[in-house]
């Protein structure tokens, strides 16, 4: 057999500590049982091959021609020809004997390998750690858009939306998490979702609506209340309120360049960055 990728490889005496016990820590390890005179070895080997480069960051395969390697083949206890296990940590972990159609060993690979969203979730917390929930939210959006039923996408997802001010979405995904998994990241989310209500509520936020209420048509308002339902992070009902005085009169004051610096800093990803830079650009050509 020829060694046609980096991550396929024949396993023998000399590398077989190096691949099965120390690559296998770091990657899963498909060691492939097989022999010339085998005729169904011969089936498996190219879906084997296959699946070996699709996953090439995650898998290495090992093939082991029986003929060649009586040693290695006895060592597993290999009874029957085509055989495959999987390796994890320098252990056998899975595996088969005889041929089995693609979608089954794909099914047993996707219980050993990293789920695609992981790696997207591992980028996202980082960022939330460092409180970057801009940047957080488009690659936490991504993870939960692959597997919505992921704890952590919805626990992330959720932050995310409450940082942006989305509280009912975040109510939503949270409203789905089962009590065996309400922990104490889940307690926490309910209690930013308290305070942001809270903030929502303020004093100053409650006097500029009954001010607005008694004369709906004052644009200086408008804006003031505008910049307290940002800070307060309800980012649609701001933007609504200076689209509005922005439709009446394009260069009111401050509006259109408070305007733009709140779609500014709205995430990539979010839906009202796009759906309002739409609307000013309505207006502005």
């Amino acid at each position: 057999m020829d060694n046609i990728s980096t991550n396929i490889v024949e396993l023998s005496l000399e590398n077989f500590q190096q691949v099965v016990v120390q690559q296998s820590q770091d990657r899963l390890v498909i060691v492939d049982f097989w022999a010339e005179w085998c005729e169904p070895c011969k089936d498996l080997m190219p879906i084997l091959q296959k699946l070996a480069h699709e996953y090439a960051d995650s898998v290495i395969l090992a093939t082991v021609d029986c003929d060649k390697q009586q040693e290695i083949a006895g060592q597993f206890g290999v009874r029957n020809l085509p055989t495959v296990m999987l390796v994890k940590g320098g252990q056998p972990v899975d595996g088969f004997a005889g041929v089995q159609p693609e979608s089954q060993i794909r099914e047993m690979l996707a219980k050993h390998l990293p789920s695609p969203e992981e790696g997207l979730l591992e980028q996202g917390a980082q960022l939330i750690a460092a409180s970057d929930y801009a940047r957080a939210f488009p690659i936490i959006k991504q993870a939960f858009e692959i597997n919505p039923d992921n704890l952590d996408a919805k626990l992330m997802m959720s932050d995310c939306f409450i940082e942006q001010g989305y509280i009912e979405q975040a109510k939503e995904i949270l409203a789905t998490i089962g009590l065996v998994d309400q922990d104490g990241r889940f307690g926490a989310l309910q209690g930013k979702i308290e305070l942001a209500e809270q903030a929502a509520e303020s004093p100053e936020i409650k006097a500029l609506q009954e001010k607005l209420a008694q004369q709906p048509d004052d644009m200086e308002l408008q804006v003031q209340l505008s910049v307290q339902l940002q800070q307060a992070n309800k980012y649609e009902e701001a933007l609504d309120l200076l689209f509005n005085v922005l439709k009446r009169d394009l260069n009111f004051g401050d509006a259109k360049k408070l305007f733009l610096d709140m779609v500014n800093a709205l995430p990539d990803g979010d839906p009202l960055k796009s759906s309002y830079r739409r609307k000013i650009y309505s207006l502005l050509y």
